[in-house]
């Protein structure tokens, strides 16, 4: 059976919070609401989009969740194409990780709260695209924490929820990764707090990148 390593994108892989938030204002003060604090903003990183703004905005009608929605998509667009969002940079150790893993004979995947249209472009800036056997986002799965993503990824590399692990920074992560039966593994550097990750399942919450290969080994 084979071994399955899956990993969140925002957060996890690539730190892209600046991006997040700035489109975030734009699409709030487009629409003249008040925009977030990034704290809050930080919260629902990883959750689809619909959901996202829905627990932003909890007391709204949902039919305003998904036209902001669509708002951020444009927002997120219009300022890159403008210049003022740079691409993402990898979290320090996540290249030296996916190398070893690789080498190591684990398949890699992607589990995002992203579109794939936004995952492909954040791989392809870091040259990581043709290093993951699965891809699955919000345009094709339910949100985080649903399972799907992950039954899918396991389905799709030939793997088994107990050869799988999904490595993620947020509570969502953990959550779907419990829900799928999978392994849980938790990162410190993102945008969740340890005790959030240890809460919602995590088995463990590694501080750096270069420690996930070793664990994962001794699994």
């Amino acid at each position: 059976m084979n071994r399955l390593a899956l990993f969140d994108c925002d957060g996890t892989l690539v730190d892209s919070q600046a991006s997040i938030c700035l489109a975030m204002e734009h699409c709030f003060t487009g629409q003249k609401l008040e925009p977030p604090a990034h704290a809050a903003i930080r919260r629902i990183v990883g959750l689809s989009l619909v959901e996202a703004i829905a627990q932003l905005l909890p007391d709204a009608e949902d039919d305003l969740h998904r036209h902001l929605a669509e708002e951020y998509k444009r927002a997120y667009f219009a300022l890159r194409t403008a210049g003022h969002i740079e691409d993402e940079p990898l979290y320090d150790g996540i290249l030296e990780a996916i190398e070893t893993l690789d080498a190591n004979g684990w398949l890699l995947g992607v589990a995002t709260g992203k579109s794939d249209r936004g995952l492909i472009r954040v791989l392809e800036a870091h040259g990581l695209r043709q290093r993951f056997v699965t891809l699955q986002t919000a345009d094709r799965h339910p949100s985080k924490p649903h399972p799907s993503m992950i039954e899918t990824a396991i389905a799709e590399a030939g793997a088994a929820p107990e050869t799988t692990v999904m490595i993620g920074d947020t509570s969502f992560d953990m959550a779907m990764a419990v829900a799928a039966n999978a392994h849980p593994l938790g990162v410190a550097w993102g945008y969740h707090t340890p005790h959030d990750l240890h809460a919602a399942g995590a088995v463990r919450v590694v501080e750096h990148a270069s420690a996930i290969p070793a664990y994962l080994e001794r699994l």
